[in-house]
């Protein structure tokens, strides 16, 4: 894996959180053996004979004998049958991450399904008939798969008929069919995301989990923060604390804050009393922090702000060791000869040297841009330079915003839409995009596109807040990310899904998304970040 010292400490904390998964250095082992073909031969026994009966639905039980009423695989009505909402189809999933779950949408009234999965080295395929339409694969044969069926088809194909718990009372149907498989690389580190309270404040919270956990955490609330609503939210460096925009006391009050994620709530001692004074400024948004500038004696935030005395929003520095609150010593702007507009959002890159950021024509749009392109300014020190847009993020017709960097600098991901569509905040219109940091052919995720068969389309359902994953796997000649980002496809509301980017040369293959099934899904689940936190 290609992870910095810093990045490679913190993700150990990540990584035992998940101790029911195998240890980083067996995930390293698959890869290499993934890389070389010489372990995945078989035949291999992960899938049971028999198939498996499940009645943990609400319905009608599903019948012993579900699979003699079948009948044979692939027999059925080629038309009316079932359509698999998760996992779409043509997913690619990390090495020994979240196992899949199946969430089937009926036909009409069909209450039983099959749902068949077929790898071509194992012995059987797995057969499972259930009254479910949402059903969880188990962690037993999850990793098998993970040791056996890497880089490989998993062939999935769906069937469904309704039943009065003893026999079929339709004939059977088929439905979806086709491919997902599981990456040679993993994905580390945990997400924190902003789930927003209904009603009066407090406005939100922050919950998270480490990348593989079933179960979600909560991070900080409000009034740990002794504050009204927690807003836009980021990892430092090394996992401790998050940093976030606080609102108090109505709208205008906005300042940041840190707090560690470890459950005490507690703020970091290295923060001097003069930044802590900078840190109270308000309007200030959006903190951003780089690995490379992330030791004593240089402990370096970056924000956007409009009342710092620029006339607009612009991108300010805030030395949280000051010693000074003085413009100059303390904080300043970062210089961008060439672009005259306001920033809206930015990204510091890992190694330091660059930032991407969201140029705004229009001031008062804030930090939520209608008329958004993405720029990139060195960091020269502090003192910033010439503002050159990103070739291929940059159009004029296009709103382009939300930029992210990834963990080896050489990609970026962004959202966008087309100008006069609105503003950026939750946007049905949004879809995301990558782009390599040196500007070329944006690429619209596959990700943004749900299963055709569900009936929805894209855009149309918010795809919007892209965030990288803390690591990159190398395996042959390619190089694997993973990506996070808010969506309304499954419920009408933000809810979080992952895709994976894999870059093989200059060429670059994305693929359709999958549902972290284990958020809660009657909550509106936000602007995720996914780093190196060391949530407990």
């Amino acid at each position: 894996m290609d992870l910095s010292p810093r990045f490679a400490l913190a993700l150990v904390f990540a990584a035992a959180a998940c101790a029911a998964h195998h240890s980083a250095n067996q995930g390293d082992d698959v890869a290499g053996d993934a890389a070389t073909n010489d372990a995945f031969a078989g035949p291999y026994a992960d899938f049971p004979v028999a198939p498996i009966i499940d009645s943990s639905g609400s319905g009608a039980p599903t019948p012993p004998n579900a699979g003699d009423l079948f009948g044979p695989a692939g027999t059925g009505a080629t038309t009316g049958g079932p359509c698999l909402l998760e996992p779409e189809l043509g997913a690619l999933f990390p090495l020994d991450g979240l196992r899949p779950r199946f969430d089937v949408m009926p036909a009409g009234a069909q209450n039983v399904f099959e749902i068949r999965l077929h790898a071509q080295n194992e012995v059987n395929d797995l057969v499972v008939y259930t009254n479910n339409a949402v059903w969880l694969l188990p962690t037993l044969i999850w990793q098998g798969l993970n040791e056996h069926v890497v880089d490989q088809d998993i062939q999935i194909t769906l069937r469904a008929a309704t039943t009065d718990g003893t026999a079929l009372t339709s004939p059977v149907a088929i439905g979806s069919s086709g491919s997902v498989r599981i990456a040679p690389a993993t994905a580390a580190g945990a997400i924190v995301y902003w789930t927003p309270s209904a009603g009066t404040p407090p406005e939100g919270t922050l919950k998270g989990f480490a990348y593989c956990d079933e179960t979600v955490a909560t991070v900080l609330t409000p009034p740990q923060a002794s504050t009204t609503c927690i807003g836009c939210h980021t990892s430092t460096p090394d996992g401790l604390y998050t940093a976030f925009s606080a609102r108090g006391n109505g709208a205008g009050n906005t300042q940041i804050e840190l707090r560690s994620v470890d459950g005490t709530d507690s703020t970091p001692s290295f923060v001097s009393a003069a930044a802590t004074t900078l840190l109270g400024r308000t309007e200030q948004e959006l903190p951003v922090f780089s690995p490379a500038h992330w030791t004593t004696g240089d402990r370096v935030m970056l924000t956007v702000s409009p009342d710092l005395g620029a006339g607009m929003w612009d991108l300010y520095w805030t030395d949280l060791e000051a010693t000074s609150t003085a413009q100059g010593s303390g904080w300043n702007n970062v210089t961008r000869t060439g672009d005259a507009n306001s920033v809206a959002s930015a990204s510091f890159s890992h190694d330091g040297t660059r930032i991407v950021y969201t140029s705004e024509s229009d001031p008062s749009a804030g930090v939520l841009p209608t008329h958004g392109d993405l720029y990139v300014v060195p960091w020269n020190d502090r003192a910033g330079g010439a503002a050159t847009p990103v070739a291929g993020a940059s159009d004029p017709a296009v709103d382009e915003f939300f930029p992210a960097f990834s963990p080896d600098d050489q990609l970026i991901s962004f959202a966008s839409f087309p100008v006069g569509d609105g503003i950026a905040y939750d946007n049905a219109m949004t879809e995301v995009s990558v782009i390599p940091s040196g500007g070329g052919s944006a690429a619209r995720l596959a990700a943004n596109d749900p299963p055709t068969c569900g009936g929805q389309t894209s855009p149309g359902i918010a795809n919007s807040w892209p965030k990288w994953a803390p690591d990159v796997t190398t395996v042959g000649t390619k190089t694997y990310y993973w990506l996070a980002f808010s969506s309304h496809r499954a419920t009408g509301t933000p809810q979080i899904f992952v895709t994976a980017v894999v870059v093989d040369g200059s060429a670059i293959t994305t693929y359709p998304a999958f549902y972290l099934w284990n958020q809660p899904a009657g909550e509106n689940n936000h602007t995720p970040a996914w780093d190196v936190f060391q949530i407990q």
